[in-house]
């Protein structure tokens, strides 16, 4: 006889397509930034500026998918340091969304583009454990 399907294996939580999602969006805001100060087409500057915005919308959308999987019983408990990574990352993508507001090379060149890559360099070590930042549910 079958087991029901709620018996064969927890249920995976549903923030780390929501964290990756938003990866990579702050990683393509560190791309953007690496294309403006190689050509100084301003354009660039336009594009890190919405992807770091978008990448932040995401951010709290994981913020609350995150709250869910806690409500629902997906998540068990914070697993701090990929919790701390994203943290981080998310943090410093606001104030590096403050930075990218000033105007023309001052907007990226040199605190935008750094900023955006300690943001990506977090977000690539909280990947590592597959995005999550919690334990499942066993």
């Amino acid at each position: 006889m079958a087991k029901p399907k709620s018996q064969d294996a927890p249920e995976r939580p549903l923030h780390p397509g929501v964290i990756a999602l938003g990866a990579a969006l702050l990683a393509g805001g560190f791309a953007t930034d690496v294309m403006y100060a190689q050509t100084s087409i301003w354009q660039w500057a336009n594009f890190s500026a919405w992807l770091i915005a978008a990448g932040l919308v995401l951010a709290l959308v994981a913020t609350l998918v995150l709250v869910v999987d806690f409500v629902i019983g997906r998540a068990r408990r914070i697993a701090w340091i990929p919790f701390l990574l994203v943290a981080a990352a998310a943090l410093l993508s606001v104030l590096n969304a403050f930075v990218h507001s000033r105007d023309a090379w001052a907007s990226v060149v040199p605190q935008g583009i750094a900023l955006s890559a300690i943001v990506t360099l977090l977000l690539a070590l909280s990947g590592l454990r597959g995005w999550r930042v919690t334990d499942v549910r066993a």
